[in-house]
């Protein structure tokens, strides 16, 4: 019952998404020519191909699932008015083909051991199964495969989200926890195969009193490094802090439920039944402080291996950055001299900044009071009308006697030199003459507007 409503939800879903992303998905016409068949040559029925394989990889995204179902895919997802389409099956087989369809079966299994060397020959039976597959619909005999381009998606969100959490070129974490960020027992399955397959990931055990999984991602771009002693003691621990953090919800768990029944039994008026409550709920307590403290004691040795890798990284920093400076022939006195230039760099930057931006705001001011400065404006020339041309005939009277007068006292000055040359005392007589004419001339200039 619970397969059948997950499949009417998934139809639903499906054909609302259909609706949005095909436009002309109600085009009987239309969809009348797409339903066909693929046949003749490859040119004829490639873009009626491409058409279904796209289609098939966006529906894929929107239900955020990698592992198809053929019969899903026939039965479920594209049925317009009881009708599939009947180029389905050739589609799919031509999606396996093109090595976007993988056999579940075909995946690699990273948990056992020696899995490499039959990594070879499935790689070998699966090309000699491409070259001798067909075009019917037996050539797809599994209940499922994977979709490979959202499986790539898929573990690159997983590695972007161990990223985002993890600051170390690579994270130990527990099979449980990997398990719940990949959406489920299988698809963590199969995303840990094809991590393992591109070196971005290892698979740990330790068979010990309890069996603990564990997976080594690598969060750089590089390959994930070898597996360490201390990968082993970081997941036991790891491990230890999930047990206890579920057994500290259970004994929440306990705790509110004694609680419950130590407060129906004070209603019933049940004395003894409630100090049996009240027992308990004391012993819980101080189970939970311990298992609060062991908790603690856990995420400090995490907290002090932690700080112990990241002095490790600084010391290799250190390190390469000294081994540069020697290679470059750099002394530290330069690379001092350069850090300054830039701090003075970064300080007028900040300073520019400033000033721009008060720049800014003083503009925006102005802008704002502009219209009442003009209207200001306006009415002080309003209350002068007539005023203006007789200030300047007065100012230029005044410019033109002053000058006379600093010509008059020029030539004075002059005569009372005893001049060798006769010829410089005429012409600077000739000079006050022109210059006293001039001014005679720009005087009735400005006289006859008046």
């Amino acid at each position: 019952m619970d397969a059948e409503k997950r499949n009417i939800e998934e139809e639903r879903m499906v054909a609302n998404f259909l609706m949005k992303e095909v436009r002309d998905w109600d085009n009987e016409e239309k969809m009348k020519s797409r339903f066909k068949a693929l046949s003749g040559q490859r040119c004829d029925w490639e873009p009626l191909y491409f058409f279904w394989r796209d289609l098939i990889i966006k529906v894929a995204r929107h239900l955020h699932i990698f592992i198809l179902h053929p019969s899903h895919v026939k039965n479920l997802w594209f049925r317009r008015g009881g009708l599939s389409p009947l180029c389905l099956d050739r589609v799919l087989v031509e999606m396996h083909n093109a090595g976007d369809l993988l056999p579940v079966t075909h995946l690699l299994d990273p948990t056992t051991e020696g899995w490499r060397l039959p990594q070879i020959f499935r790689k070998a039976a699966h090309l000699m199964s491409l070259s001798w597959a067909s075009t019917t619909l037996e050539s797809l005999t599994e209940d499922c495969y994977i979709l490979a381009p959202m499986l790539k998606e898929k573990s690159l969100e997983v590695v972007k989200y161990f990223s985002q959490n993890h600051w170390t070129p690579s994270c130990v974490i527990t099979m449980r926890k990997f398990q719940e960020i990949c959406g489920g027992s299988k698809e963590a399955s199969v995303i840990l195969s094809h991590l393992s397959e591109c070196q971005k990931a290892k698979y740990l055990v330790i068979n010990k009193n309890d069996r603990v999984e564990g997976v080594k991602v690598c969060l750089n771009p590089g390959a994930v490094s070898s597996i360490t002693s201390v990968d082993y003691n970081v997941l036991h621990l790891i491990w230890t802090a999930e047990k206890l953090e579920q057994q500290l919800d259970l004994i929440d768990q306990r705790y509110e439920k004694t609680r419950k029944s130590a407060l129906a039994s004070l209603k019933c008026g049940n004395k003894s039944a409630a100090l049996r409550c009240a027992k308990e709920l004391k012993l819980t307590s101080q189970s939970r402080d311990k298992c609060t403290n062991l908790l603690d004691r856990v995420e400090e040795v995490l907290r002090v291996i932690s700080d112990a890798e990241s002095s490790n990284k600084v010391s290799e920093a250190i390190q390469i950055s000294t081994q540069a400076l020697k290679d470059n022939q750099t002394t530290v006195e330069e690379v001092t001299l350069c850090l300054q230039h830039l701090d003075e760099s970064i300080d007028s930057l900040k300073q520019v900044d400033k000033v721009l931006g008060s720049d800014l705001a003083l503009t925006e001011i102005e802008e704002e009071d502009l219209e009442d400065e003009f209207t200001k404006l306006e009415l002080e020339i309003e209350s002068q009308p007539s005023q203006g041309p007789t200030k300047v005939g007065m100012g230029n009277s005044t410019g033109i006697a002053e000058v006379s007068a600093a010509t008059n006292a020029l030539s004075d000055a002059l005569s009372n030199l005893s001049l060798k040359d006769g010829a410089a005392l005429d012409s600077v007589t000739e000079f006050s003459v022109k210059t006293t004419s001039k001014n005679q001339v720009s005087k009735d200039a400005n006289l006859e507007p008046a």
